[in-house]
């Protein structure tokens, strides 16, 4: 195993989706990876609205693409998160964007409002005086697209990821990510510092951020499509413009797991997927919405 770190540059961020992008990094399966990343937004210090990575920035500022050896579409990409660690500052806006969702909750008409965090360990507090417990995770995690062209950064993807923005996905988690391109050309970054379930404002306490993953390869999954394990549970995701859609495919995939893991006849697995699994609704946030499943550890025995 070898150890590289890749801090975040003008050379090695990007603000779109493209399997044409050359990669910044090339690592071998098993390797460690220190990765830097700005905030979402792209922020060169602490003053929010100050100067960005990129002035006309398309998208999340991210970190990459990092290629891996021997990775071939219909592979899977394990990202093993061993450490997630926040900048000591952060920002969240809400009501700066004309959405269905904030002309339905009265703030779509503006104006926008700020709250910057002084983030440390354990918490975060505003400049409002409100503090709130710290768990980071990065919300962008993913790869590129398997048609050529730059590609918006703001959709999760049920192939190759993206802006999943879950925030179950702690150090000590594991996302498996199906291969869409050739080397993988994985990318990370859209640092959380905190974000509840759905990122109802639209931004979560977005952060620079360290993040330490061992990346891994397999020929095959345990499920079809982004799955995770994670240390509260197995995990299953989908992805939809109808939330019914999002949530319909995130149990389908737990529903097969469940069959794979104790030998069950698909309606039975449902059965035995009532009395223990969660469905959390993952982000709202962006223009394609999430749902996942939740098995937590030991829930069957």
């Amino acid at each position: 195993m070898t150890e590289y770190r890749l801090p975040a540059t003008r050379e090695t961020t990007v603000d779109v989706f493209d399997r044409a992008t050359p990669p910044v990094l090339t690592v071998d399966p098993g390797d460690f990876v220190v990765v830097g990343s700005l905030d979402a937004a792209g922020y060169l210090d602490r003053r929010v609205l100050g100067p960005t990575m990129f002035p006309e920035r398309r998208g999340h500022c991210l970190t990459g693409p990092i290629a891996v050896r021997g990775a071939e579409p219909g592979m899977v990409l394990g990202v093993h998160f061993t450490s997630i660690t926040p900048g000591d500052w952060g920002w969240t806006a809400a009501g700066t964007k004309d959405t269905a969702l904030n002309r339905r909750l009265g703030v779509a008409g503006g104006p926008g409002a700020w709250l910057t965090w002084d983030v440390g360990p354990e918490s975060a507090t505003s400049d409002l005086g409100h503090t709130v417990a710290v768990a980071p995770f990065l919300g962008v995690v993913g790869v590129p697209p398997a048609e050529p062209g730059p590609h918006p950064t703001i959709p999760p993807r049920a192939a190759g990821g993206g802006n999943l923005d879950c925030r179950d996905l702690v150090a000590g988690s594991t996302l498996f990510l199906p291969l869409t391109v050739p080397g993988a050309l994985l990318h990370l970054g859209d640092g959380h510092a905190a974000q509840g379930h759905g990122e109802v404002g639209g931004t979560a306490i977005e952060c620079p951020m360290t993040t330490a993953v061992t990346l891994s390869l397999a020929a095959d999954a345990a499920v079809p499509g982004i799955h995770a394990e994670t240390p509260e549970g197995r995990v299953t995701f989908g992805f939809g413009t109808d939330l019914n859609e999002a949530m319909a495919d995130a149990l389908a995939a737990m529903v097969t797991w469940l069959q794979r893991l104790h030998g069950l006849d698909r309606a039975t697995a449902l059965a035995l997927a009532s009395p223990v699994v969660d469905l959390r609704i993952t982000q709202v946030a962006n223009e394609t919405w999430g749902v996942h499943a939740v098995l937590p550890h030991g829930a069957i025995r």
